[in-house]
């Protein structure tokens, strides 16, 4: 697509390629949206012969285009359709919501709205930033392209398959994927910003076993991107971000053999935490890529936290590495389960709540041990905050820095810093999160994860892409030149 036909049938101001999504949800599993929809930056003139169209859409024209329908503002339903994940965006009012059924239904909607308003696709809905929810936008609803197709070591799977459903259908075909947590986020932001999980250190990132994606790309064409077909952007598709370069309707992903797994849980007594942190940054750099922890440091006066992850093999191989861990704290834990499942069923213990959580939230990187006693007194005080670090390394490293968009390879672990919040409290608490994650990065904790997206997250191209950014930014100039797939923190020529 080196010539674009100019603006003539140029797409919006803001494409959610299936949907910003986040990579968990919820206290205890990884987590969902938060913070708030930031304004989108002014449309990037063009020459006066090929300027975008402006006025309002034909929404009769789009509505006999599309399989599914379209829900304007005063719509039975309308309400409910217009949700996402977080209640925070609840007061965010986009001026129609399409159900897409097919690709052709998304270039329908993408044609009708080109230069006119912001567009969104909605997988799952869990934008930490409500960019999945824009304000007078278009949201372009891909929940219905949900299929599950196993295809021997291979997967095809629809952008609006929600994680549940995936985990379902692979381990009914005894297949596995490395992927998020929470049961309601959508496949398709979860893999365009990375995928971190709990067999990460194992299998790689979701994205590394992304084989092709179909894409409607900003000249309404629908692509194939794959190592030998468009590389430019199946590069930039793993790891650059949901929201970017098109919108993404179908993936095909390499499977493995489903493994049966070991689930464990330990929970210290308070006043622990900075030893345990501190023993849990040297251990999970030093174990083997079969097992994946977390620590949760919990916020209040005093700070708690727990350990938490599953290990690739039978409970006799776990129980010494973990005695290894609780040996070095000089921590005995107050409770310990070790707990031997198949593949769903550790998917299931790992999934959290299905209901709609209202919370603020934040990203750092570890790369290097950080002080515990620093990251435990940025907790201190504040009750019902929770520091969530998930381990990288293994698998996750192997790649170069450089082989995807997604730059943290030589990470430690991925901090996501989480705080309930109501509609009343999200200032203040809001201030609180960001505060907390400069603390961190003072600590040198830096960088941040796409996934976890922050609109108030100084450097955020640098944080989310490192020397990625600018790679990211030439594959928009390529399939976007009139950078009409953006939004707050879109990836632009």
């Amino acid at each position: 697509m080196d010539s674009v036909n100019r603006r003539a049938f140029l797409r919006i101001t803001g494409v959610s390629a299936a949907g910003a999504v986040a990579a968990a949800c919820g206290p205890g599993s990884p987590t969902a949206p938060a913070a708030s929809t930031s304004a989108q930056p002014p449309a990037t003139s063009a020459p006066p012969a090929t300027r975008l169209p402006t006025g309002p859409p034909n929404w009769d024209d789009l509505r006999g285009k599309l399989s599914g329908g379209l829900l304007r503002p005063g719509s039975e339903g309308y309400d409910t359709a217009k949700r996402a994940f977080n209640p925070l965006f609840d007061g965010n009012n986009p001026v129609a919501v399409a159900t897409a059924t097919s690709a052709k239904d998304v270039q329908a909607c993408v044609q009708a709205c080109a230069g006119r308003l912001t567009l969104a696709a909605r997988s799952g809905g869990h934008s930490y930033a409500g960019y999945s929810v824009p304000e007078s936008g278009l949201v372009i609803d891909v929940s219905g392209m949900n299929k599950v197709d196993i295809q021997g070591t291979q997967a095809v799977i629809g952008a609006g398959a929600k994680l549940k459903d995936v985990y379902a259908g692979l381990a009914a075909a005894g297949r596995a994927l490395p992927a998020g947590s929470c049961p309601t986020v959508g496949v398709a932001g979860l893999t365009l910003g990375g995928g971190i999980g709990v067999l990460s250190r194992k299998y790689g990132l979701t994205c590394d076993h992304l084989s092709s994606a179909q894409v409607v790309t900003a000249d309404g064409k629908l692509l194939t991107a794959s190592a030998s077909s468009e590389p430019d952007l199946f590069w930039a598709l793993r790891g650059g971000g949901g929201g970017n370069f098109g919108v993404v309707t179908e993936f095909t992903f390499d499977t493995d053999p489903a493994p049966n797994l070991t689930v464990f849980s330990l929970h210290f007594p308070a006043g622990s935490a900075a030893d345990v942190l501190g023993a849990w940054q040297q251990w999970i750099a030093a174990m083997p890529p079969e097992l994946w922890a977390n620590i949760v440091i919990s916020g209040g006066s005093p700070v708690q936290c727990r350990v938490g992850g599953c290990y690739v093999g039978a409970p006799s191989g776990l129980n010494t590495l973990l005695n290894n861990l609780t040996s070095n704290a000089g921590a005995r834990p107050t409770q310990r389960t070790v707990k031997a499942l198949d593949y769903l069923g550790a998917m299931n213990y790992f999934s959290g709540s299905s209901a709609r959580q209202s919370f603020v939230a934040s990203s750092r990187i570890i790369t290097s041990p950080v002080d515990p006693a620093k990251v435990v007194a940025l907790a201190e005080g504040h009750a019902g905050m929770d520091l969530l670090i998930d381990g990288l390394g293994g698998k996750v490293g192997e790649p170069a820095k450089d082989a995807t968009a997604f730059w943290h390879r030589d990470a430690l672990a991925s901090v996501q810093i989480y705080a309930p919040a109501t509609a009343k409290t999200r200032t203040k608490v809001a201030q609180s999160v960001g505060d907390v994650a400069a603390g961190l990065a003072a600590a040198g904790a830096g960088g941040g994860y796409v996934n976890y997206i922050d609109p108030t997250l100084p450097d955020w191209k640098a944080a989310y892409y490192g020397d990625n950014a600018k790679r990211l930014s030439d594959v928009a100039k390529k399939y976007d030149p009139y950078n009409v797939f953006r939004f707050g923190q879109g990836v632009v020529a």
